[in-house]
C-alpha cells in the first residue's frame, strides 16, 4: 500500500514540539528564572532599598507580609494551558511514582529543580496537617463528641477534682470524665465569671492550635462541691478545706466544656520563672518567642473571622500540656519551663459589638485606654506589653503609649533572642500609628527570629533576593532532613514546635524575608 501522506506527520511534530518551545531553563547560576514555577512563590514586588531606613516600608496601610495567594497548579507549573494533562504535578510526585509520570520532569535541570522544590512545600504542608490532628483529634472525633455532649449536664460527666485545676481572670476550669466509645476522656468544665461570658462568638470560631475549643455547653446548677479559691487572684490562697468557698447550689450558670484541660495561665508560669530566666536566659527567651508566637497566630484567626480578643492579658491566656511532647524533651528530668506548652486564647469578642470584656484582673487605666482605640490596634499594644511582661521588666501604660518619655523600658541584653523582641516591642508599641506594625507582621518577626535568618547571613554577603531564596530552600532541605532522623528514632515524634516550624518554613518566601529582615536588622 501506499505511505500517507505527510501532512497528518507534520501536525503531528508541530504538536509535539509545542512544549519545547519554552526558554531553555537551567539549576545552575542565579535561580531567578525557574523560581517563578515553586509552588506558593510570588512575582518579584518592588522592594525598599537597602540602605533605606525600616520605618520606611512600615507605611500607614501597613501592607501585608505574608505570602501572596497560591498559583494554580497550571500556572506553578509554568505550562501553557494548551498543554494541560492528567500527569501528576511536581507537588504530587512520590517516591511510588511511577518512571515513565516520573521521566517528564527529568529532561532539564529545571524539572529535576521544580520535582524536588514543590515536593518539599508540599510535604511540609501534609506534616504540619498531620501533627495538628496528633495535637486537636480529628475533626470527625470532634463531631462525634459534640452530638454525645448533647443534652448533658452534671449528671452525665464525673466530677474529677473539687477544686479548680486552673482559674483565669474569666473563669474557672475543673477538670471532669466523660465515658466515650469505651475510652475515659477527660475534658474541663469552664465555668464562666460573672459578666466574662462571651458563648455567643463560639460557633464561628473554627478550629485552630491557640484558640480554645468548644464541645459542649449546658445551663445547670453547680454541684455543691465544687471549691472556689478564696481569692480570684491567687490559686494558692485558695480556702482550707476546714472553711470551703462553696458555690451556691441554686446558682445556675452557662457551663463549657472543652476538649483541652489546662493547668495553668500564662501569668503564673511567668511568675514561676524568675529564676529560669535567670539561670537559663537562652532557654526562656526562646520559650517566650514561642509563646509569642502561637499568641499572634491565634489573634490572626480571629481578626480574619471579625472576632477579638476579650482580654490579652497573661491571666486570661491558658496553658495545656502538648500529648506527644518532641523527641528532644523525652527522658528528661521534669524541670520548670522545659517543654513547650500550647497556648490558649479564651475570650473573645464580636468586634461589632464594640463591648470588650474585662476581667478584674487588668487595670483600669489600660482597659479605658484600650476601649477608646479601634480595632485591631488593640491587641497590637496588648502584644507589645505582653514581652515585657514576659521578660520580666515592668511598663506602665504612661511608658508604653510614651506618656511620659518617649523611650521604652530598657530590655536586658541575655540572649541572642533579647535584641529582636526589643526591637519587635518597639515596633508594636511605636506612638505613631503609621509607623506600629500589625499582628501578621509581629508573627513573621518572631517567626524570624526563632529560626532564622540571622543577620549573621548578611555579614558575608549583600542581602538580596537570590541569596534569601537560596536559603529558604537549602533550610527547608535540611528541615526534611531532620525529621526524618527524629521520626526513625525509637521515640521520635514531632510536636508542636516542630508544627509552628513547618506553618514557617512551607509558606515564606524571599520577598517577605526581605521585608522582615529589613526591619528586623
Amino acid at each position: 500500500d501506499p505511505l500517507p501522506p505527510p501532512l497528518p506527520k507534520k501536525q503531528l511534530q508541530r504538536a509535539e514540539s509545542l512544549p519545547e518551545q519554552r526558554p531553555s531553563q537551567s539549576c545552575h547560576g542565579d535561580p531567578t528564572p525557574w523560581a517563578s514555577s515553586i509552588p506558593y512563590s510570588i512575582p518579584p514586588l518592588h522592594l525598599p532599598h537597602e540602605e533605606g531606613s525600616p520605618n520606611s516600608i512600615l507605611p500607614c496601610d501597613r501592607p501585608s507580609w505574608g505570602p501572596k495567594k497560591p498559583l494554580t497548579k497550571s500556572q506553578s507549573l509554568g505550562e501553557p494551558v494548551a498543554w494541560s494533562s492528567p500527569s501528576p504535578s511536581s507537588a504530587d510526585v512520590t517516591f511510588g511514582t511511577a518512571d515513565g509520570e516520573l521521566g517528564q520532569f527529568l529532561e532539564s535541570p529545571a524539572g529535576v529543580c521544580r520535582v524536588v522544590l514543590g515536593c518539599q512545600v508540599a510535604t511540609l504542608a501534609r506534616l504540619a496537617a498531620r501533627i495538628q490532628e496528633k495535637l486537636l483529634g480529628s475533626e470527625e472525633q470532634q463531631r462525634r463528641l459534640e452530638a454525645e455532649l448533647a443534652g448533658k449536664g452534671w449528671a452525665g460527666l464525673s466530677i474529677l477534682q473539687r477544686e479548680p485545676c486552673c482559674q483565669s481572670g474569666d473563669a474557672w476550669y475543673f477538670p471532669v470524665g466523660f465515658a466515650f466509645e469505651q475510652n475515659q476522656l477527660v475534658f474541663a468544665a469552664k465555668v464562666p465569671k460573672p459578666c466574662c461570658s462571651s458563648l455567643g462568638v463560639w460557633s464561628s470560631l473554627g478550629i485552630h492550635c491557640s484558640i480554645q475549643r468548644l464541645i459542649g455547653r449546658f445551663t445547670d446548677c453547680l454541684p455543691w462541691e465544687l471549691v472556689l479559691p478564696g481569692n480570684p487572684e491567687e490559686k494558692s490562697q485558695s480556702p482550707s478545706r476546714e472553711e470551703p468557698a462553696h458555690l451556691a447550689t441554686c446558682s445556675v450558670l452557662q457551663v463549657l466544656i472543652s476538649p483541652e484541660v489546662p493547668y495553668q495561665t500564662l501569668a503564673g508560669f511567668v511568675k514561676e520563672s524568675h529564676g529560669l530566666h535567670r539561670t537559663r536566659p537562652g532557654h526562656y527567651e526562646r520559650l517566650a518567642c514561642l509563646l509569642l508566637l502561637q499568641v499572634c497566630m491565634g489573634l490572626e484567626h480571629l481578626q480574619v473571622q471579625n472576632i477579638g480578643q476579650g482580654d490579652l492579658c497573661p491571666e486570661n491566656l491558658l496553658l495545656v500540656h502538648c500529648p506527644c511532647p518532641p523527641q528532644s524533651q523525652q527522658g528528661k528530668e521534669p524541670s520548670l519551663g522545659l517543654s513547650l506548652p500550647r497556648l490558649l486564647i479564651s475570650s473573645f469578642f464580636k468586634v461589632k459589638d464594640k463591648q470588650r470584656p474585662c476581667s478584674s484582673s487588668q487595670e483600669q487605666d489600660w482597659t479605658k485606654a484600650l476601649a477608646a482605640l479601634p480595632y485591631p490596634v488593640a491587641d497590637e499594644l496588648n502584644v507589645g506589653m505582653l514581652i515585657y511582661k514576659i521578660l520580666h521588666v515592668d511598663i506602665s501604660l504612661e511608658n508604653a503609649l510614651g506618656f511620659r518619655s518617649n523611650r521604652l523600658p530598657e530590655i536586658p541584653s541575655l540572649s541572642i533572642y533579647s535584641t529582636g523582641l526589643k526591637r519587635l516591642a518597639t515596633l508594636l508599641l511605636h506612638r505613631d500609628p503609621c509607623k506600629r506594625i500589625s499582628i501578621e507582621q509581629a508573627r513573621s518577626i518572631l517567626q524570624v527570629l526563632l529560626w532564622g535568618p540571622r543577620e549573621e547571613l548578611f555579614a558575608r554577603s549583600k542581602k538580596t533576593l537570590t541569596l534569601l531564596r537560596s536559603w529558604v530552600e537549602v533550610k527547608r532541605a535540611l528541615l526534611l532532613l531532620k525529621f526524618a532522623e527524629t521520626l526513625a528514632g525509637a521515640v521520635g515524634s514531632l510536636g508542636l514546635e516542630e508544627w509552628l516550624c513547618c506553618q514557617y518554613f512551607k509558606d515564606i518566601t524571599e520577598h517577605t524575608l526581605y521585608q522582615v529582615t529589613q526591619a528586623l536588622y
